[in-house]
């Protein structure tokens, strides 16, 4: 199975199903599960641990800011063709409220539209209760090879 031969929507499904070996930062950033994979849209499902504390002994930010770039950059892989790539060229992210540890946090990330060299997606972060804890909108540029 050739990652490069594949649709971004197929390699997508490809790692939902562990046919492909998750990415690193998936490890890193407690990614226990890839949930729903469809066109435009992706699931991850993420939990807080120790590994994400800031100095204040809160949850760091970075760890929402992480799990909203993942999912709206894989929602844009979606979309792409076999052989293109994407590049984050910007992150807009709103918190909502400090992200808790130990919980089951939700993001999900949706295209909002499609251009011949950016996608342009949104991101949001919330617990199993819908509560909101961040959101964001990105742009992505694809890298035609």
């Amino acid at each position: 199975m050739n990652p490069l031969n594949m649709t971004g929507l197929e390699m997508m499904q490809a790692f939902q199903k562990g046919l492909v070996p998750a990415p690193g930062i998936a490890k890193t950033m407690g990614m226990d599960e890839v949930g729903d994979v469809e066109y435009g849209r992706i699931v991850f499902i993420a939990t807080a641990d120790e590994r994400h504390t800031n100095p204040l002994g809160g949850v760091h930010g970075g760890f929402a800011a992480t799990l909203l770039d993942s999912v709206t950059g894989c929602a844009t892989h979606t979309v792409l063709a076999a052989g293109e790539g994407y590049g984050t060229t910007d992150l807009a992210i709103k918190m909502c409220r400090p992200m808790p540890f130990n919980k089951k946090l939700i993001a999900e990330g949706k295209v909002i539209n499609v251009g011949k060299n950016l996608v342009i997606s949104e991101g949001y972060l919330r617990d199993e209760n819908g509560k909101l804890y961040a959101h964001a909108t990105a742009t992505n540029m694809i890298i035609h090879r």
